[in-house]
């Protein structure tokens, strides 16, 4: 009975395109869209940060030594143009208003210092928000700083390897799966739970208070059927939905990175490729069903309480907050899965999710995470039907 009550509602729910726009069709287009822009921003902002003439305002001597290497630097630095300045404050005006982009000042006695061998001063002025030109500068003034260093231990009769007694090597001992599970794995259960949430939303406000409006639940309650099998077969619908809308995330990532070819480094690839393993995609759903089960029962009630189909959703969509920003913890680097937040809801989904991704998931802490979202799902699903067996709630 349970199983022919589902059966009923999942079509209904299908036939609805509101629902499935949001359970199938923005979750499944979300990575792509993503990714692209990201990659194609970041890729415009770096090209054109490498390919932007910087016009570099200089205060000190027209024949300074600075000046000189700067003309000397290669074209594959960057197309650059030299102004000279007599002061510093016309030097800090043209940089507001982007007529140079870099400023250089030297003091008077900068080439004596060079010439006794003495370290020389060198301020860069630049504004922040011009995106890429304090690296430009960084670049520059690095390139000169290294040709001086060269020159002067030539004066100096100097082996620059006899002025380096200890050479210090960095060697990372974390694997690829480890990184990015540690830096950007909270991206992955983030987007996951934020369109579970969304997916289970429109078919629970719609199974409940919609057939409250529309007048057939008493219809249905007439029927010699027990009431938890109503809301078991009509809850397998919400869950369902829910998980559909996960799954349609995940196929956005699996077409982003193999369809539409948005991920360029092989050696990200192949590491995407071992996290993206049958066992992963199998212990990740383990985990997002009891979520998406509390979902569901968190949310029938207040569908089962609501009166209109308005009510139900200006009560949830707030809600959505409320459930998803626990998810953003994930963002946060040094938060790590341990007893104390294995115990706290979505937060232990999301960071499980994370050592899961990193390859580094204690199973201890995996079966706590598990057992409290088990916990929290059946008395979400006992409130639910506390509530669709009051009768006050569902009769209009």
């Amino acid at each position: 009975m349970i199983f022919t009550i589902f059966k009923k509602e999942l079509k209904d729910t299908l036939r609805d395109r509101r629902t499935l726009i949001m359970m199938l069709v923005i979750p499944t287009l979300v990575f792509p869209i993503i990714l692209n822009v990201f990659v194609g921003v970041s890729s415009s902002f770096t090209e054109e940060a490498a390919k932007k003439k910087v016009n570099i305002g200089f205060v000190g001597a027209p024949d300074n030594y600075v000046t000189q290497k700067l003309h000397e630097l290669p074209k594959t630095a960057g197309e650059r143009e030299i102004i000279m300045y007599d002061d510093t404050a016309s030097l800090f005006k043209d940089i507001r208003s982007d007529a140079i982009q870099i400023g250089l000042y030297t003091p008077a006695d900068f080439d004596r210092r060079m010439t006794n061998k003495e370290p020389a001063p060198v301020t860069v002025y630049f504004n922040a928000t011009d995106l890429g030109m304090k690296d430009r500068a960084e670049v520059y003034l690095e390139a000169i700083q290294e040709q001086a260093k060269v020159e002067r231990y030539q004066l100096m009769e100097l082996d620059e390897a006899e002025l380096s007694p200890i050479e210090v090597q960095y060697q990372n001992i974390a694997s690829g799966k480890e990184v990015i599970g540690k830096l950007a794995g909270g991206i992955l259960p983030y987007i996951f739970i934020a369109f579970g949430f969304l997916g289970c939303m429109y078919p629970a406000i719609d199974l409940f208070t919609g057939e409250k409006e529309r007048g057939t639940i008493e219809t249905l309650l007439t029927t010699p059927v027990r009431r938890w099998q109503i809301l078991f077969g009509k809850m397998g619908v919400v869950v369902l939905s829910g998980l559909l809308a996960s799954t349609c995330a995940l196929l956005g990532l699996f077409l982003s990175i193999e369809v539409f070819d948005l991920v360029k480094n092989p050696e990200l690839l192949d590491i995407i490729h071992e996290i993206l393993s049958p066992t992963f995609i199998l212990m990740m759903y383990g985990l997002l069903f009891p979520l998406t089960v509390f979902f569901a029962g968190t949310m029938i009630p207040i569908a089962v309480y609501a009166k209109s189909f308005k009510e139900a959703q200006s009560i949830i969509t707030p809600l959505n907050i409320v459930m998803v920003l626990p998810a953003m913890v994930g963002f946060f680097p040094g938060i790590e899965l341990d007893a104390v937040t294995a115990a706290m809801p979505v937060v232990n989904i999301v960071l499980a999710t994370k050592e899961l991704i990193a390859g580094t998931l204690d199973f201890s802490l995996l079966l706590i995470s598990f057992g409290v979202m088990i916990a929290l799902a059946v008395l979400a699903v006992t409130v639910s039907y506390k509530r669709f067996d009051k009768e006050t709630n569902v009769i209009m």
